[in-house]
C-alpha cells in the first residue's frame, strides 16, 4: 500500500486496536503509533523499521513478519498464542515521538499502568528509554528490568527499534528482545543466523 504524505497526514491522532491475547505473557510498549501503522492498522507497519526482523532473530517469532500492508490474520495468531501483546503508551498516532508532549506520555502512562493492572502480563516491555523516563516520571532510569515491579508484572526497557535510535544495532535488539521473551515464559525458537 502507498500513501501520499497529505493521506498520511490525516491519520494524525488516530489510532488502531491494540493486540492484547489472553492471558499475555509479553505486553511489549510502544511510545506511540506511527502515521503508516494507523493506516493499515497493523504495528509497527514501516518497512525499514527494526521491530519484527529483531522478535525473529530474537526467536520470538518463526518468520519476519511484515506489516507494511497490514497484518496477516496468521501473524497476529501466532503473537497471540505466543502471548505476545502490543500496545502503545500514547494511542493516538503522529509522524515522530518528538511531537509528543510530556503532559501526553505522561497522561498515557497513567493509563497504560490501569490497562497493565488489568491486563497483568508477566512482563511489561518498554521500547524506549527517553519516553519510559518522562512517562513515568523515572528521570534515572536506564535500560533493562526496572526495579519495581507492577503489581505481578516484570517492568523492563529495552531499546527502541526505530532507525532514529541507530546506536542499538540489530544485534542490541535481538538480545534485549529475547531476554524479555525467556522473563515473560516464552521458549524462544532455534536462533537462525
Amino acid at each position: 500500500m502507498r500513501f501520499s504524505q497529505a493521506e498520511l497526514q490525516a491519520f494524525t491522532g488516530k489510532t488502531l486496536p491494540d493486540l492484547i491475547p489472553r492471558p499475555t505473557r509479553l505486553l511489549i510498549v510502544g511510545i506511540k503509533p506511527g502515521l503508516l501503522t494507523v493506516a493499515v492498522q497493523a504495528h509497527f507497519a514501516r518497512r525499514g523499521n527494526r521491530f519484527y526482523p529483531a522478535l525473529f532473530r530474537a526467536g520470538i517469532t518463526d518468520h519476519v513478519i511484515d506489516a507494511s500492508s497490514g497484518f496477516d490474520p496468521a501473524d497476529v495468531r501466532q503473537l497471540e498464542d505466543r502471548g505476545i501483546g502490543i500496545t502503545c503508551i500514547v494511542p493516538g498516532a503522529t509522524a515522530r515521538a518528538a511531537e509528543l508532549t510530556p503532559a501526553q506520555l505522561r497522561a498515557g502512562g497513567a493509563a497504560l499502568r490501569e490497562r497493565v493492572a488489568d491486563i497483568r502480563p508477566s512482563v511489561v516491555a518498554f521500547l524506549g528509554i527517553s519516553a519510559y523516563r518522562i512517562a513515568f516520571d523515572e528521570p534515572k532510569a536506564l535500560v533493562g528490568r526496572q526495579p519495581l515491579d507492577w503489581g505481578s508484572s516484570q517492568v523492563w526497557v529495552v531499546p527502541n527499534p526505530s532507525g532514529l535510535n541507530a546506536h542499538a544495532s540489530l544485534a542490541d535488539l535481538t538480545a534485549a528482545y529475547r531476554e524479555v521473551a525467556v522473563a515473560a515464559g516464552i521458549d524462544p525458537y532455534p536462533v537462525v543466523a
